[in-house]
């Protein structure tokens, strides 16, 4: 089984400098592009692999890269933006990339760079990622010296720069526009779309955002080509995902597997079941802002339209399991007031909506709550739906509770008739 991304990553040591990268293959991408490529002939073949973003969304990397004005008036500069902000509960994919091999990342970012010409790039880091960005700057001290960031990169004639940017840390910098904001020393809020980044993004100029893991492919393209990549998963979409686990299994942590891999196989697998006494009840599968899976979806492929058919989102791939012996409100208040504590404030249903919700999940949890109020929650879940936030962060926090209410709704019942925790 191939594993391109985490190949090179041994826990426990230190990632591979520039020297030893160049060994294993690494930067081979780089020159190729640079000395045989045109930027179109890059975004043709993101395009051809059907690579789509590992970030959550799921939008195919080429058509977002195809947005950017090529022409010879199109506005300058042009920026490229690596979110390594990884804020979303239950993951760590991006952390353990960044850690493991942060010159894969910044050999990924150059050919991206290259293909929509942008000659200035960030890394917009998680503040509390220290041991990442000791990792990065490192290699960006490297990747300079030897002559692959800077001006005329291998006599190319391509100029760029990276800058780490570390972030005040903030779940909405995951939504693109809030980002930029941030980036810019703003508040960091959505922006009204369009126009969308592609067009006018940092400071006003064409931009394009992608995730850390959707970056690290890039290189892994450009050598082996689109057929390989559609060869990797199990499914049509191609590739392999990082995929984690959290939660009271034998063996959590993250792996590298084929895209399509099944929720059953992760948790069974490679977690190692769940823990001696605890019995599965469901599992968030793409971090906190994603509807539950339950027994019922044990043998769903763990990709995008599959989870999707199944009622839920792939997310970010990191699977949270629910336990038998874990309260499915407490749970869940726990996940709500952390949606209600970052949200951005700037549009009423999820300013107001959230905080509503927990507390009446904390109500509900405490035994003073109601019958009438899981028809607000159910009301709540719709009102933050999509179509009626300014952004996806309340339609993201709504995901979980829809769910957890379907899901599990006769707990939530027994809180009221009994006015306890069963649990406590």
């Amino acid at each position: 089984m191939e594993r391109p991304l985490t190949r090179h990553i041994v826990t426990g040591s230190p990632p591979l400098n520039l020297k030893d990268y160049r060994k294993s293959g690494g930067y081979e991408g780089t020159i190729r592009v640079l000395k045989e490529m045109s930027p179109a002939d890059v975004t043709s073949l993101v395009k051809a692999s059907n690579l789509l973003g590992r970030g959550g969304a799921g939008f195919p990397t080429g058509v977002k890269w195809s947005l950017v004005p090529m022409d010879a008036g199109s506005p300058k500069p042009k920026y490229l933006v690596c979110n390594a902000d990884e804020m979303e509960p239950g993951t760590f994919k991006d952390r353990y990339l960044l850690e493991g091999n942060p010159h894969q990342l910044i050999d990924g970012m150059i050919i991206s760079a290259y293909a929509i010409q942008a000659e200035k790039a960030y890394i917009f880091l998680r503040w509390a990622y220290k041991k990442a960005e000791a990792g990065l700057r490192k290699a960006l001290e490297e990747a300079y010296a030897s002559g692959f960031l800077g001006k005329n990169i291998l006599g190319s004639g391509f100029t760029l720069d990276i800058s780490i940017h570390v972030s005040a840390g903030r779940y909405i910098c995951g939504e693109e526009t809030a980002l930029l904001n941030s980036l810019e020393g703003k508040r960091a809020i959505p922006r009204s779309k369009p126009p969308f980044p592609a067009i006018s993004g940092l400071f006003g100029k064409p931009t394009v955002v992608n995730n850390v893991e959707t970056l690290c492919w890039i290189s892994h393209l450009v050598v082996n080509g689109a057929e390989w990549f559609k060869g990797l998963s199990l499914t049509g979409t191609g590739g392999t995902k990082l995929y984690g686990v959290s939660g009271k299994v034998k063996n959590p942590g993250i792996w590298e597997l084929p895209l399509g891999t099944t929720v059953h196989e992760l948790i069974e697998e490679h977690a190692g079941g769940m823990s001696d006494g605890y019995r599965f009840r469901g599992a968030l599968p793409g971090g906190a802002s994603t509807d539950f899976l339950v027994e019922e979806h044990l043998d769903v492929k763990m990709d995008f339209s599959t989870v999707a058919a199944a009622g839920s989102r792939l997310g970010t791939g990191t699977m949270i399991i629910l336990d038998d012996k874990t309260c499915p409100v407490a749970f869940l208040h726990n996940i709500e007031k952390f949606f209600a504590l970052e949200s951005c404030g700037w549009c009423t249903p999820c300013r107001e909506g959230l905080p509503w919700v927990e507390k009446i999940l904390d109500s509900i949890e405490r035994g003073t709550g109601k019958m009438e109020y899981l028809d607000v929650l159910k009301f709540q879940t719709r009102y933050m739906g999509p179509g009626n936030t300014f952004c996806a962060h309340a339609p993201g926090a709504a995901e979980p509770l829809q769910s957890g209410l379907k899901y599990f709704k006769d707990d939530f019942v027994k809180h009221i008739h009994d006015k306890k925790c069963p649990w406590r």
